[in-house]
């Protein structure tokens, strides 16, 4: 085990599965119907929810958030493990999640312990929760539960006590592949957003927006993609330079709402007692 854990440090450069294409055929990829084929940087639906990421994450003592990012990541080690053995060269799930986890600085024990524990744990399965929030805002409950209808019934009582409903909201997200990396290159200088925009189109990206880590309090870019595509666009960021944080699929706004000061104080306090639940993973919300 510790020999496979120890080849977590080897370069990336083995991992690549394309070489990189032309930027013509990179914005020949990114047109769709009704869209300019070109990149952008959603300035204004981008810039509203960034600021919104700052408050909502400007909350208590930073130890209680990384444990608990710590706990939900042996979690899903665990499950990776069960569904794709504790191999990370022949499970890349748990690879990448191994990865986040040294990003996160999760000690190596604790990485260890959830690769070794996994058979030991109960079976749990991934479920969402979807609902709305006080002013309207629109929420998606990413869960990891070994009892799906205790888990519902818990989130339904929180937000019939703190101004939520269980509702329809999948419409008002598309689910994308999501690389988030570092501002600064594996050299440690600074990726200013032009240039992250060059590298976006060079390894077939989406779009690239500019936002703030909700567990280390600092800013990030996060490359969009198609979900299919999320790996291949992974090692082509990594061969162009940049840090990985992360990457997996995610629920991204397609309606944003506005709130007033008052409601968003609610709605931050909802967050955060939906995000104490030992069966959430993540929580998506659709407000500017």
């Amino acid at each position: 085990m510790s020999l496979a854990l120890g080849r977590f440090c080897v370069s990336y450069r083995s991992s690549l599965w394309r070489s990189l294409s032309g930027c013509q055929e990179a914005l020949d990829r990114l047109h769709c119907p009704g869209r300019e084929a070109r990149l952008h940087a959603s300035a204004v639906a981008s810039a509203g929810h960034n600021k919104w990421s700052k408050v909502k994450h400007i909350k208590g003592p930073k130890d209680a958030a990384r444990s608990r990012l710590f706990a939900r990541l042996s979690a899903m080690i665990k499950v990776a493990v069960r569904e794709g053995g504790p191999n990370p060269d022949f499970n890349p799930q748990l690879y990448q999640l191994v990865e986040q986890g040294r990003q996160r600085n999760m000690p190596k024990a604790s990485i260890e312990a959830a690769v070794k524990g996994a058979d030991k744990s109960k079976p749990t399965s991934f479920a969402l929760y979807q609902a709305r929030g006080p002013g309207g805002c629109s929420l998606i409950i990413e869960l990891l539960t070994d009892n799906t209808s205790r888990s519902f019934a818990d989130l339904k009582l929180l937000l019939n006590k703190n101004g939520g409903t269980h509702t329809d909201a999948l419409h008002c997200f598309n689910k994308k592949g999501v690389v988030t990396v570092q501002t600064q290159n594996r050299d440690g200088k600074p990726v200013q957003m032009e240039q992250a925009l060059d590298l976006a189109i060079q390894a077939g990206a989406e779009d690239v927006e500019e936002m703030q880590d909700e567990e280390e309090e600092k800013d990030v870019y996060k490359y969009i993609c198609d979900s299919s595509a999320l790996r291949d666009v992974r090692n082509q960021l990594i061969a162009l330079g940049l840090v990985p944080i992360s990457s997996g699929p995610e629920y991204l706004p397609n309606i944003t709402v506005q709130l007033s000061d008052t409601d968003k104080e609610r709605v931050f306090k909802l967050l955060e007692l939906i995000k104490d639940q030992p069966d959430v993973m993540r929580v998506y919300d659709n407000i500017e």
